[in-house]
């Protein structure tokens, strides 16, 4: 290969949706930016979102490739890339699956975030392998996932594309993601993917999730100990797991982004970790570096040595083949990065057939309503929920009450109409015969209109219940103001989360606290549902309270199975849910100091790390540890089906640091009759030292129950 060709393959420069545009007869044809972008390195390395659609691309339904022709384009570009490389190399198309592909027609999950909540990383394998196979299906090739940022800070916007506050919890979740979309390691010959997975570029490593002050891309504070602890083990369990890529962050660790950060990308991840797989900046993060270095060329230069082999969006990496003649890089670094792409590429079978698919994967709805039911978390209930029989009226009110276009997250293409179900649609579809439901919007998500408050108060005030449904959005719209890398520049419409979107506090808009007090104070009894992308603050003035994090199209339907009692609130809390954003930070492994309030207000969060409730009771007996695995026999004392999670919390004794309060190191969940019981066995894996083991079902309970002592070897966590 010549140094320009080697050099074409470690980029990724164009918008995918730049590469072709539909014709008058409904067909694609590839446009002169496609043309010139290859003739410029004979070849195209990789090609990012080809199948995106959303406000930043631009891409709709009447413009973009749905699942009928996306497979069509995909083929029609990689022939042209196939034709125009002197030695025939394809080119890897790369798209985002934040929670299901963000395509026309893909599939869409509940975010992250909800994924935490259902504490169960089988069923999240399955959809990880779901998602992989529409991927390939519509000629994609890898899957970009958020997996590795850990929330700390809930006002950061992206917070929802977090598995939640706890790293053991983010790395079991990790691990599934690996194994769903590229399979167990070991199942395909000669390390190919099979047709129907897709290798995963796990994003972002690492410690994104603790930028300062909540606010997007801003600098981090981060030792080199709580960087190991908190913010490495998703990412460890991943490359342990097979992972194929990671992203690097754009943030910095220790002063250094990074993108240009060697320590972390070679020391770490490539001679500590043994990593051999690729290493992706995010986008437009290699130009970024030209603040350190004076130029692009320079800056291109320095994430090479440092560990990229893959530029997004960037100008640096297109002049590596002057930065080799300048002697900024060496050869032998250039030809090692190359030679990782050309193996991925290998891998995935692309030189011996030019644009394998794999078939059109069924159930992806039933799969998304399956997740979004177990992640449906109820906070509190006075005995309100289930709606019982005596409820002949409900009033369905607030702004979330009859849309689908909230419940879906951020990294959300385009959806049909008809697609999903609100929750006041799945109410009046599943309610029993004679069950009068009744709808008033009452107010906005965002603002300070109360014209539609009195008319939702005459609703609740008529009713036996009402079901008042707030929250959050991260929909963008036509009108958002985007970055280069498609980041929101302003929040516009209703949006108040995702990419871009960061909260100085975590209050809902203020509307609908004033919706809140009004169907509270007519008497009737009120059951809150929160529909939302991070934990937003609201006051303890209704019986009843679930959260839904961004619950996906189907998320409605969910919703109401649970206020109907059709099925059972199962979600836990991944995260803890501050009292006000002025505690700010709030979870629960902090470190075990003298931990007191404040004059004014308390430091401990009002739903404390893996709190949630059942409509039915559990107890835990004693437990019972021999240092590998711990026993305990839960038993359902209610007169209902429901499942339980039982955390297995340590709390270190003796330690070389300064321990934190607990440390989450085992759980699962278990699905009891009523009157059943069952002894459930958790292996205890990577603990050290003289620790206490305590089992509970939150944080806040562990921290109340007594432990069991007991002293294991050295070994290295997770």
């Amino acid at each position: 290969m010549t140094l320009r060709e080697k050099a074409g393959q470690l980029n990724q420069r164009m918008y995918g949706w730049d590469a072709y545009r539909r014709t008058p007869d409904g067909g694609f044809e590839l446009t002169e930016a496609l043309h010139a972008e290859t003739d410029r390195f004979e070849g195209l390395g990789a090609l990012y979102g080809l199948q995106r659609a959303d406000a930043w691309s631009g891409v709709d339904h009447g413009s973009g490739p749905g699942a009928r022709d996306g497979a069509a384009l995909a083929e029609l570009v990689q022939r042209h890339v196939v034709a125009r490389s002197r030695l025939g190399i394809p080119a890897l198309f790369v798209e985002e699956v934040p929670h299901g592909l963000m395509a026309l027609d893909g599939t869409v999950l509940p975010v992250n975030l909800a994924i935490g909540a259902t504490w169960d990383p089988a069923l999240y394998e399955r959809a990880a392998a779901h998602a992989a196979a529409e991927l390939r299906a519509r000629g994609g090739h890898v899957a970009l996932v958020s997996a590795l940022d850990i929330s700390r800070d809930p006002r950061w916007g992206r917070t929802e594309e977090c598995f939640g506050e706890d790293s053991y919890l983010a790395a079991r979740l990790t691990q599934a993601l690996v194994r769903g979309m590229q399979g167990m390691q070991g199942t395909c010959p000669d390390g190919l993917f099979a047709a129907d997975k897709a290798p995963v570029v796990l994003k972002h490593f690492a410690g994104q999730g603790a930028t300062v002050g909540g606010r997007n891309s801003a600098e981090s504070e981060l030792g080199w100990r709580e960087l190991h602890e908190i913010h490495l083990p998703a990412a460890r369990a991943g490359v342990r797991a097979g992972a194929a890529a990671v992203m690097a962050a754009y943030n910095e660790v220790d002063g250094m982004p990074c993108s240009g950060n060697r320590a972390l990308l070679t020391g770490l991840l490539r001679e500590e970790w043994g990593f051999d797989g690729l290493v992706m900046a995010d986008g437009l993060a290699v130009d970024r570096l030209a603040r350190i270095t004076g130029d692009k060329v320079s800056a291109g230069a320095l994430a090479l040595n440092s560990g990229v082999d893959l530029s997004l969006w960037d100008e640096g990496f297109t002049h590596l083949e002057e930065a080799v003649e300048r002697g900024l890089v060496k050869e032998t670094v250039l030809d090692a990065a190359v030679a990782r792409v050309l193996r991925l590429k290998f891998r995935l079978g692309l030189f011996e057939r030019q644009h394998p698919t794999a078939p059109a994967p069924a159930g992806g709805a039933e799969l998304s309503k399956e997740i979004a039911r177990a992640a449906v978390t109820l906070l509190r209930n006075d005995g309100v929920l289930p709606v019982g029989e005596k409820v002949s009226r409900i009033a369905v009110l607030g702004p979330q009450a009859a849309t689908t276009a909230h419940q879906l997250g951020d990294y959300t293409a385009p959806q049909r109409p008809g697609t999903g179900s609100s929750v006041l649609d799945a109410l009046r579809r599943l309610a029993p015969p004679g069950l009068d439901i009744r709808h008033a919007r009452g107010c906005s998500l965002t603002g300070d209109d109360l014209s539609g408050i009195p008319a939702a108060i005459a609703q609740a005030a008529a009713s036996d219940l009402a079901v008042l449904v707030l929250g959050g959005s991260s929909a963008r719209t036509p009108g958002t103001e985007f970055d280069a890398n498609g980041a929101a520049r302003t929040a516009v419409s209703e949006m108040t989360c995702g990419e871009g979107v960061d909260l100085a506090g975590l209050r809902l808009g203020g509307a609908q606290y004033a919706l809140l007090d009004a169907v509270v104070a007519t008497g009737t009894p009120t059951a809150v549902v929160l529909v939302q992308g991070r934990p937003h603050v609201l006051p303890d003035t209704a019986p009843a309270l679930l959260t839904a994090w961004y619950p996906g199209p189907w998320g409605g339907e969910a919703i109401a199975e649970v206020l109907l009692g059709l099925t059972e609130p199962a979600g836990r809390l991944p995260v803890s849910v501050p009292r006000s954003a002025a505690q700010l930070p709030v979870y629960y492994n902090h470190k075990d100091t003298e931990y007191g309030g404040y004059v004014d207000e308390s430091a401990e969060p009002r739903y404390s790390f893996g709190h949630g409730l059942s409509y039915t009771s559990f107890a835990y007996g004693e437990p019972r540890s021999t240092g590998l695995t711990v026993e305990v026999d839960v038993t359902n004392t209610g007169q209902r089906y429901g499942r339980s999670v039982v955390q297995v919390y340590l709390r270190r004794l003796i330690t070389a640091t300064w321990p934190r309060t607990l440390e989450l190191c085992a759980f699962e969940g278990v699905s009891l009759a009523p009157g059943e019981r069952r002894t459930v066995t958790l292996p205890l894996e990577g603990i050290g030292g003289t620790v206490e083991i305590r089992v509970a079902a939150s944080a806040r309970e562990a921290l109340g129950t007594r432990g069991q002592s007991l002293t294991a070897p050295d070994e290295t966590p997770l």
